[in-house]
């Protein structure tokens, strides 16, 4: 185990085993334009409505994986190795934890009847609160942690139970966030069940009402709120550092998009991820739970992460599973396809 000397400095006696960075401000704005300047470009080739087609989204998502891992090439050069390997753990497990992102969203889509070329402007600004809601979970995280270890103990048996949870996944999974999400816009204006375009507000008999793609935001961005309660914590296991945690956070949740339309209408495809990642969960929660008297190696975590999700994706092509007529009908995300023309 070393701390890494880097040119912008870093503190001797890591805590907790992870490194401890001396951040200058500069970085801070510098990642911030950078991340502006990603999601205008991406807002500029998106400028239009359409349907991204399978070779797009495939393109598009390994895009923002070499943004990913070209970053992590910038945290090299500036602090070492051992953050950036706990940059890349932290961005592995938010990307893999994200895959129950993309399956809810495609549920919540077919539900709100929303056309797949609209789609891409709903995730888009959605990001925005991500990464905004992302930026306070993780300064309320790394402050407590700081201050009081004990609240490890309570994030690594969140991290349990939920990864218990997403073990035995419900055919419903996003319908109470639906229901909430709607119930919470409803109480501030109109809701319309029409689509006027890729407008999010129209107007009904005069008055300002919210269209279904304001809606499906809404519940989009409660969604991210449930789901980051468990993925901050997740990454808070294999680093302390703000800005590593944040830095994996952001080029993860900015690469959702493209993902989503890759993967949506793959959820049985690749069955046995929801077990992998329940095992993650489970993993990084016993991890972050023993962390204080025991520390486990985050590449270690790194290679743990990567071979189950590599084994779970290795085994659902391997052993494909077999639907019923009934099973389908009764699955809502099995026709999120469905829902997009």
């Amino acid at each position: 185990m070393f701390t890494s000397v880097a040119p912008f400095g870093s503190r001797a006696g890591s805590r907790d085993q992870f490194v401890d960075l001396d951040v200058p401000a500069w970085a801070w704005l510098a990642l911030a334009g950078l991340i502006g300047l990603m999601l205008a470009a991406d807002l500029f080739r998106h400028r239009d409505d359409h349907e991204p087609s399978p070779r797009e989204a495939l393109t598009e998502s390994l895009v923002w994986v070499a943004f990913g891992l070209a970053f992590a090439g910038v945290i090299a050069l500036a602090f070492g190795g051992k953050a950036t390997t706990e940059y890349l753990s932290g961005y592995v497990i938010e990307k893999s934890l994200s895959v129950d992102n993309v399956f809810v969203w495609a549920m919540l889509f077919a539900t709100f009847k929303i056309p797949l070329k609209y789609q891409h402007r709903v995730l888009f600004w959605g990001i925005f609160g991500a990464l905004a809601l992302r930026g306070v979970f993780i300064w309320a995280g790394t402050a407590l942690i700081s201050k009081f270890w004990w609240v490890l103990l309570v994030f690594g048996a969140l991290l349990i139970v939920t990864g218990l949870k997403i073990l035995k996944h419900r055919n419903d999974e996003g319908e109470k966030e639906h229901t909430a999400g709607l119930g919470l816009l409803r109480r501030v204006m109109p809701v319309s069940d029409e689509l006027d375009g890729h407008k999010f507000l129209t107007r009904i008999n005069g008055k300002r009402a919210a269209t279904p793609l304001l809606a499906a935001l809404v519940v989009v961005e409660l969604t991210d709120v449930i789901f980051a309660v468990d993925s901050v914590p997740a990454i808070l296991a294999v680093s302390n550092e703000p800005f590593l945690v944040f830095a994996s956070n952001a080029f993860a949740i900015m690469g959702l998009r493209a993902m989503y339309f890759l993967l949506a209408n793959a959820k049985e495809k690749f069955h046995f991820l929801s077990h992998a990642l329940g095992i993650i969960l489970v993993y990084v929660g016993i991890k972050m739970s023993i962390s204080h008297w025991f520390h486990i190696d985050t590449l270690v975590s790194l290679a743990v992460i990567v071979s189950l999700l590599g084994l779970a994706m290795w085994a659902s092509l391997k052993f494909p599973k077999v639907f019923g007529a009934d099973e389908d009908d009764d699955d809502p995300a099995a026709h999120a396809g469905h829902a997009h023309g």
